[in-house]
């Protein structure tokens, strides 16, 4: 059985992706990869290719695997195509992370236990938390760090989500979770696609656990942020949360065992 899934979304990440791929493979957990580019003009897939050679040896499963998109689609629906694929070939536990170390790959194994171990404290969603102890940020100037710590307290206003980090996107996400969420379309494609997920989980009531990790800010590469994708999350939460007042969630699992048609898979 497929277990372990990091899902990459890569534009433009070549001083990033060798790195971050080897430094997945060499956790002493074993993780396969799906990277998803949006046509990189820097040659993020090329890369990638090349080392498919070098881990997908014959004779054993192919451990990294690579979605070209034409074009930059955005990270929302690079994530959902992203679980799409992963869904449609068993993956039980797929998670989610930036390609520029912001997020430390050791911290996976700590997102994953969140939600494989049985017992009582068990997750169907793991949150990698920046700000469930204190505030654990690296090299942010202080103006982003407050536009980053407000958000979720505005987040948590609107919506009622206890949630500290509502804008993370460091996340493991069990697989029947995920068959739940994706059979109505998440519209957002920035920040708000974040909040969209967490908010719909905890709509139907899965159970979401945050994990303190330190965040550090990429040292290569250039910020994907941009005002157009923060307006989308300010706008985008009153948007979510009033289009909830004319849906309805089913309990999660009712919600489960009612899906009797698979996700579409791209």
């Amino acid at each position: 059985m497929k277990e372990r899934l990091v899902v990459i979304p890569t534009y433009n990440e070549i001083e990033n992706i060798e790195a971050i791929i080897r430094k997945v493979f060499s956790l002493p957990e074993p993780f396969d990869l799906l990277i998803v580019d949006d046509g990189s003009p820097d040659g993020t897939a090329r890369r990638v290719r090349d080392l498919q050679e070098e881990y997908n040896g014959s004779g054993s499963p192919s451990r990294l695997h690579l979605l070209e998109r034409r074009g930059k689609l955005g990270l929302g629906t690079a994530y959902i195509d992203g679980f799409k694929w992963a869904l449609s070939r068993g993956y039980q536990y797929l998670f989610e992370m930036d390609a520029d170390f912001s997020h430390n790959p050791d911290d996976l194994i700590k997102l994953y236990h969140a939600c494989a171990d049985e017992g009582p404290d068990r997750a169907d969603v793991a949150v990698g938390s920046r700000y469930i102890r204190g505030v654990n940020v690296v090299n942010w100037p202080m103006g982003r760090v407050l536009m980053s710590y407000f958000a979720g307290v505005y987040v948590r206003f609107i919506t009622g989500m206890s949630i500290m980090d509502p804008t993370a996107g460091f996340v493991c996400y069990r697989h029947d979770v995920l068959e739940v969420i994706l059979h109505n379309p998440i519209k957002f494609v920035g920040y708000a696609f974040q909040i969209e997920m967490k908010f719909t989980c905890w709509k139907y009531g899965f159970r979401i656990k945050e994990v303190p990790i330190i965040f550090t800010d990429r040292t290569k590469g250039v910020s994907k942020m941009s005002t157009k994708i923060f307006k989308e999350a300010v706008f985008g939460v009153l948007q979510m949360k009033v289009s909830s007042f004319f849906r309805h969630y089913i309990p999660r699992r009712q919600a489960a065992e009612t899906m009797a048609e698979p996700v579409d898979a791209v």
